[in-house]
């Protein structure tokens, strides 16, 4: 089981506890580190910062030297598919070959009227994420690029420079819906399945297999993720600290305990004895790797505890 660690960039992540996080990580053996793609706050408070995704991982790449950085994940709304594959190269160049692309169509209608993006109705948005899919594939991959589609037209592309990795990992995501388990399919390296527990997985899974064996793709190729929220602390009195510092950052009352127990079933939260068999059982799924959802991004004990006590095992 690989872990990964997946920061809301969006709800006040300064540059400086970027770079901090990102060292964390790899002072304490956490492979991956992955952020979101957002242009406005979503806990409650568009004051907060909201740096742009692209711009940090390229920066992040430039001042580290072995953890992976992707999205979680970019939205075909906010970009160009040739400006996004632009952008996922250079930052791949940047940093190695330690760069992977999340893909998603879009959902939060708020931030796109607020900052002027196009939010087409929900088919569309699938029907661009197919056509971007394929042509950041092929950008990523070819020497030459034409298409045309529905959406995009693109004639005789050279896309240079060439990222280091080949092929970049593509990652799609969401809930394996029938049109996003076929476009997952035919182009992504990796499906993750956002906040869903051991009982609503094997549905979402499956899905994945029958939409694979559609286009004759044999389904282990598909590596399967899940990205939920993740609490872990030594005992239950830290669990419950650490998930009344998360309620405080969301604007939320109530009882820690409580609060908690109404997640359990789909969050990866408890002591280092009960995550750890959360993790068992999502591995016996099928499930290859986790992004814990890191919210209280200040909180970097809690990152120095999932890599002494998670990723060791």
């Amino acid at each position: 089981m690989r872990i990964a660690l997946m920061i809301e960039g969006q709800e006040g992540v300064t540059w400086e506890q970027w770079v901090a996080l990102a060292r964390a990580c790899e002072g304490h053996g956490i492979g991956s580190l992955f952020r979101s793609d957002h242009y406005s706050g979503l806990m409650g408070d568009e004051s907060r910062d909201a740096t742009d995704a692209w711009a940090t991982i390229s920066a992040l790449s430039a001042v580290t030297s072995t953890v992976r950085l992707g999205t979680l994940v970019s939205p075909v709304t906010f970009r160009h598919p040739s400006v996004l594959a632009k952008m996922v190269a250079t930052a791949d160049r940047i940093s190695g070959g330690r760069v992977e692309l999340g893909l998603g169509a879009g959902w939060n209608e708020r931030e796109h009227q607020a900052h002027g993006f196009e939010f087409p109705e929900v088919g569309t948005r699938f029907e661009m994420l197919e056509e971007q899919a394929e042509i950041i594939r092929l950008q990523l991959t070819e020497e030459v690029v034409s298409f045309s589609g529905e959406y995009y037209q693109l004639e005789e592309v050279r896309p240079l420079p060439r990222p280091v990795q080949d092929p970049l990992p593509l990652i799609l995501g969401g809930q394996a819906g029938p049109r996003a388990a076929s476009i997952a399919a035919r182009f992504a390296d990796e499906y993750n399945s956002i906040g869903a527990g051991p009982a609503e997985l094997p549905e979402r899974l499956a899905r994945l297999d029958a939409a694979c064996e559609d286009v004759g793709r044999d389904p282990a190729t598909l590596r399967r993720s899940v990205m939920t929220v993740g609490i872990v602390g030594r005992t239950e009195d830290e669990v419950h600290a650490r998930v009344r510092a998360l309620m405080d950052k969301a604007g939320a009352d109530g009882d820690p305990a409580a609060f908690l127990q109404e997640r359990t079933a789909r969050w990866v939260a408890g002591t280092v004895e009960q995550v750890r068999e959360r993790l068992g059982q999502l591995a016996e799924l099928g499930i290859d790797r986790v992004m814990l959802q890191h919210l209280v991004h200040e909180d970097l004990e809690t990152v120095a505890l999932i890599g002494e006590e998670l990723v060791s095992d």
